[in-house]
């Protein structure tokens, strides 16, 4: 038997067809529910399940739904290290040596890591998140750095007079760096800015701010200064390089930025 379709019908199909592999071209084809799973400790058979809601008598603060006490629990379990061991780098020949063979700076160890660059009481820090993926011998010598290199040298500020630095000791995809400041990468970073001393921070990539003690909750809120070894440190925050690279119209409000920021 066949079965008639109506043109209204078909354009509708033909509709909802479309719809689904627009998303599916754009990558949104599975759904994602928030609601917690206790994958590890089933119910067994005869136990009785909590009511829908209702934390169990020993359930764990950040699972209840109350964000104070979520923010809490998880202040009180992040545990700090001391990655210094209570004997810091006095200067940056010291540091950059306890930074290539620390062995608890990271969870891979000494192998790899890549060495930040540059004067101490440099014209500029600039701080990025991690070296680049293909860095080997020096930090940025991809096309990242080659990037920066060119901003720089609009900038008029020779390149010999920019101390260059990364947040992270090798090349790390999707850090939690908000989680490694709040156990302790935090100091390192402050510590490595006061050794170099600089004029002037510029820092490229709003997910580094926690590592030196920043409120983020205004990403608009770009200028900035902290405190460091008793006087104001300026500070730009702009977008990190790859966004630089992947949105050239980032490039331009990173010039009016730089050109508010150095006028001050």
């Amino acid at each position: 038997m066949t079965v008639q379709t109506s043109p209204q019908s078909a354009e509708l199909a033909a509709e909802y067809t479309a719809a689904l592999e627009w998303w599916r071209d754009a990558g949104v084809d599975l759904d994602f529910a928030d609601d917690a799973t206790d994958w590890l400790n089933p119910v067994t058979d005869g136990a009785a399940s909590p009511a829908k809601g209702a934390p169990a008598a020993d359930s764990d603060p950040s699972q209840t739904g109350d964000p104070a006490a979520a923010d809490t629990a998880q202040k009180n379990s992040v545990v700090r290290n001391d990655f210094f061991a209570g004997a810091p780098p006095q200067d940056l020949t010291t540091f950059r040596q306890w930074w290539l063979e620390a062995p608890g700076l990271d969870a891979i160890g000494p192998r790899g890591r890549i060495a930040p660059k540059g004067p101490k009481d440099a014209k500029l820090m600039i701080l990025i998140a991690d070296p680049e993926e293909r860095d080997r011998d020096h930090l940025l010598s991809g096309p990242q750095g080659r990037l920066l290199s060119s901003l720089i040298a609009a900038t008029g500020i020779a390149e010999e007079d920019v101390y260059f630095a990364s947040a992270l000791p090798r090349h790390t995809p999707m850090a939690d760096i908000a989680a490694l400041a709040s156990e302790g990468m935090d100091t390192v970073t402050l510590h490595h800015i006061g050794l170099v001393s600089p004029q002037r921070l510029m820092v490229l990539g709003t997910g580094i701010l926690p590592l030196i003690e920043h409120d983020v909750s205004d990403p608009e809120t770009y200028l900035r200064e902290i405190n460091q070894n008793g006087r104001k440190l300026p500070i730009l925050v702009n977008e990190g390089l790859e966004s630089l690279m992947a949105m050239p119209r980032l490039k331009a409000r990173f010039w009016r930025r730089w050109i508010e920021w150095t006028a001050r």
